[in-house]
């Protein structure tokens, strides 16, 4: 009898979860489906549909005949993600709460639960995403300690798993998945990777998975869901009103409730003003908020990016880099953003980063 692999699904109560269970199952894999739980909806005052999307979870895995679980990460989604966020955002900074939640919940700690607790060989997710290994080869990674001392053995041959586009460019979520580790990527499957969108739909009706099919896509905070994001974030941040004022001559145009409510391109919502105004810059320490008119304005362009950090999903980082200290490659900083040519370039400050778009 042949031996029959063993594949955690992560299940989110949506449709393209729900399909990539649905697929792995086809293909003979021996299927569970797991429900996260990562935001307790008794924290703060609105609707969260946690409990609905886990009774739509579990509905999937009953029409599926496959296991089913739930596992919560509150506490660990409020140290690792949520806790970040809110400094970040007391910073002045736009975190990503999507792509954190991806490095610390879904690929770390959900992925030790999936492969130590459940014993399964691999584990699966709905991401419109693909790999540079073919699935069998999933199967045959094995974890791999880091190294015990400073340098690794230069003698070791390393061969990187890579994260790819899926076909649904534009469902592509690479970007979400850009901090994951190299770890879990190896353990790791994309049934989804070379279907679009509306192909998973049609699988999903032919399949009676009508419930979560005719479910509203969710385009809010992961595992918080949608809604007022000025007023989810005033229930955690204490209110700092400040002034809305003009980049081009000072002018004071309105007031706003936390330089933290607002991120860098965004449209202000200022009372009283006929023409949009655009958010360009914060100063944190007097509370000022920065405006410009019109979508164009020179002050809402920039043409260098400095940062301290990089993650590579390769672990090292690419030959011609390290020689070299540069590197042309391309840029995005917003999901589904158009892929900017740019030159990556070590800097001279503390050893940061510079980003250098091309043509810019």
């Amino acid at each position: 009898m042949a031996f029959v692999r063993h594949v955690v699904c992560a299940m989110s109560g949506g449709v393209d979860s729900s399909v990539a269970a649905l697929l792995l199952k086809r293909r003979g894999f021996s299927v569970t489906g797991v429900f996260m739980k990562n935001w307790d909806s008794l924290d703060e005052s609105g609707v969260c549909t946690t409990e609905k999307d886990c009774e739509d979870a579990y509905r999937v895995c009953q029409i599926l005949d496959i296991p089913f679980h739930q596992v919560s990460y509150v506490k660990e989604y409020w140290h690792y993600v949520f806790s970040n966020l809110l400094k970040e955002y007391e910073k002045g900074r736009t975190p990503n709460p999507d792509i954190l939640c991806n490095k610390h919940i879904k690929f770390n700690h959900f992925h030790k639960y999936a492969i130590n607790t459940l014993g399964a060989d691999a584990m699966a997710t709905g991401h419109y995403a693909r790999t540079s290994q073919e699935d069998e080869d999933v199967f045959k990674q094995k974890h791999v300690a880091p190294p015990t001392t400073l340098f690794r053995d230069r003698f070791e041959i390393r061969n990187p798993v890579r994260l790819y586009k899926g076909a649904d460019l534009l469902k592509d979520q690479t970007f979400f998945l850009s901090q994951i580790s190299q770890d879990s990527l190896r353990q790791t499957m994309f049934p989804l990777a070379g279907l679009t969108k509306e192909f998973v739909k049609k699988i999903a009706a032919e399949a009676g998975l009508h419930h979560v099919l005719k479910k509203k896509e969710s385009m809010g905070i992961c595992f918080i869901g949608e809604r007022n994001f000025e007023n989810f974030i005033l229930e955690y941040l204490e209110a700092k009103p400040g002034n809305f004022v003009s980049i081009e001559d000072g002018t004071v145009m309105g007031t706003h409730k936390g330089w933290f409510t607002l991120t860098l391109g965004q449209r202000a919502r200022i009372g009283g003003q006929r023409d949009a105004w655009f958010v360009v810059d914060k100063d944190i320490a007097t509370g000022d908020v920065f405006v410009a008119p019109t979508t164009n304005h020179p002050a809402l362009f920039r043409d260098t990016v400095r940062t301290d950090r990089f993650h590579w999903l390769t672990v090292d980082p690419p030959a011609e880099l390290a020689r070299t200290e540069m590197m042309e490659c391309h840029f995005r900083f917003i999901h589904q953003m158009p892929l900017i040519c740019c030159a990556l370039q070590r800097g001279r400050v503390s050893g940061q980063w510079e980003d250098h778009p091309a043509g810019a």
